[in-house]
C-alpha cells in the first residue's frame, strides 16, 4: 500500500470519529433537556403542596367580655397637721438665761494683791476679751464650733484667774456648752450674754 493510501485511510477514521462524537453528544443533550423538562413539572407540583401545608388556618379570635365600668371610688380626704410655727419653736426652745452674781476680784486678793492692783488687772481683761468679738462672731458664721471652743476657753482662763461671778461664771458656761453643743440660737445667746457681761464689767472697773 502507498503511503497515500494510508493517509486516505486515516483522515477518514477520523472523520468518523468526530461523526460519531458528535451523534453522541447530540444524543446526550436531547436526553439531558427531556429529564430537566420532567423534573421542573414534579418541583413545582411539591412547592405548591408544601405552600399549601406550610399556610395556617386562621385563628378565630375569641370575643372579648364586656364588663361593666368601674365606678370611681372616691379619693380620701388627708388632712394635713399645719406646720408648727418658728416663732412658736423658738419660745419653746430654751435658751441660756445666764443669770450670775456680779463679779468680784476677791481672788487676787486672797492671793496677795491689793486693791488697786486687782483692779488694773481686771482692767486689761477687759479689752482682751472685746478683742475676741469679731473671731467669735466670724467662728458663728462659719459654724466652726471647734474655733469657738478653743477661743472662749482662751478667754474663759483669764477670767477665772482673775475672780467670779459674772463675765467669768459666763465664759465657763459659755465653753462648757461649746464642747458638745451646736445650736447656734444658744451660741448667739451665749455671745450676747457674753457682751452684756464684759460691758457690766466695764461700768464697774471704769
Amino acid at each position: 500500500m502507498s503511503p497515500l493510501t494510508i493517509l486516505s485511510i486515516f483522515v477518514l477514521l477520523v472523520v468518523l470519529l468526530i461523526v460519531f462524537e458528535y451523534m453522541n453528544e447530540r444524543k446526550y443533550q436531547k436526553e439531558r433537556r427531556e429529564r430537566r423538562r420532567k423534573t421542573i413539572p414534579d418541583q413545582r407540583k411539591t412547592s405548591s403542596q408544601k405552600q399549601k401545608r406550610s399556610e395556617p388556618k386562621p385563628k378565630t379570635e375569641p370575643k372579648p367580655k364586656i364588663e361593666p365600668e368601674a365606678q370611681p371610688v372616691p379619693e380620701a380626704k388627708i388632712e394635713l397637721e399645719p406646720e408648727p410655727r418658728t416663732e412658736a419653736l423658738k419660745e419653746t426652745k430654751k435658751l441660756p438665761e445666764a443669770n450670775y452674781p456680779k463679779f468680784t476680784h476677791s481672788r487676787l486678793v486672797e492671793m496677795g494683791l491689793s486693791d488697786e492692783e486687782a483692779k488694773e488687772f481686771v482692767g486689761e481683761l477687759i479689752p482682751q476679751i472685746e478683742t475676741h468679738y469679731p473671731l467669735i462672731e466670724k467662728a458663728i458664721q462659719e459654724s466652726d464650733f471647734e474655733q469657738l471652743e478653743r477661743l472662749t476657753h482662751g478667754i474663759k482662763g483669764s477670767a477665772s484667774n482673775l475672780g467670779t461671778g459674772g463675765v467669768s461664771d459666763l465664759l465657763n458656761d459659755y465653753n462648757t456648752y461649746l464642747k458638745t453643743g451646736t445650736d447656734l440660737d444658744v451660741i448667739h445667746a451665749y455671745f450676747a450674754h457674753l457682751k452684756h457681761y464684759n460691758d457690766e464689767l466695764k461700768a464697774q472697773y471704769s
